[in-house]
């Protein structure tokens, strides 16, 4: 399937809007994303072109929008650009829209604290899996001393006295 991913980074232009609907819940807002330029006459930064986006998201994803995200967040947004055309009022529309599939606040221009957010274990029938161990080894040690392979041969100390 031929579909246009992108990734676009931008600020919130209006508070989202959160629904419930028969088929889950969905978000939307206006995502504004103005490119700049160094204008190397001036030597200055200067603003070009605002693009305005409808980032649409559904499911887990709307809810947790709708509790994380503020107008003026920077954020960005990773999903499927679709582009329509409409006619109104005698006149052609044409909006772009993101179907996103991920959201995160831009953490160049700011802090962010993360929240895992709860799961009905009544409805998912999994069980909680425990934390893993992430500190790394000492330096010192291999890693096929650390983890050696299924089956690999285990190297064996040499006897004392032989050289």
């Amino acid at each position: 399937m031929n579909e246009t991913t992108v990734c676009v980074v931008g600020n919130v232009a209006t508070q989202p809007v959160y629904r419930e609907s028969p088929s889950g819940p969905t978000a939307r807002f206006r995502l504004a994303v103005t490119a700049r330029y160094l204008d190397r006459e001036k030597n200055v930064w200067t603003d070009g072109h605002t693009n305005f986006f409808t980032v649409w998201a559904r499911r887990s994803l709307a809810t947790n929008v709708a509790a994380s995200v503020a107008v003026g967040d920077p954020l960005v947004v990773q999903g499927r650009l679709k582009v329509r055309t409409e006619q109104r009022d005698g006149q052609g529309w044409l909006s772009a829209d993101l179907d996103a599939a991920a959201i995160g606040h831009d953490l160049s221009r700011g802090t962010s604290a993360f929240r895992r957010s709860s799961r009905p274990e009544a409805q998912s029938g999994v069980t909680a899996q425990p934390e893993p161990n992430w500190e790394t080894e000492p330096a010192s040690r291999t890693p096929e001393e650390t983890h050696p392979r299924e089956g690999a041969e285990q190297p064996q100390p040499e006897p004392a006295g032989v050289t």
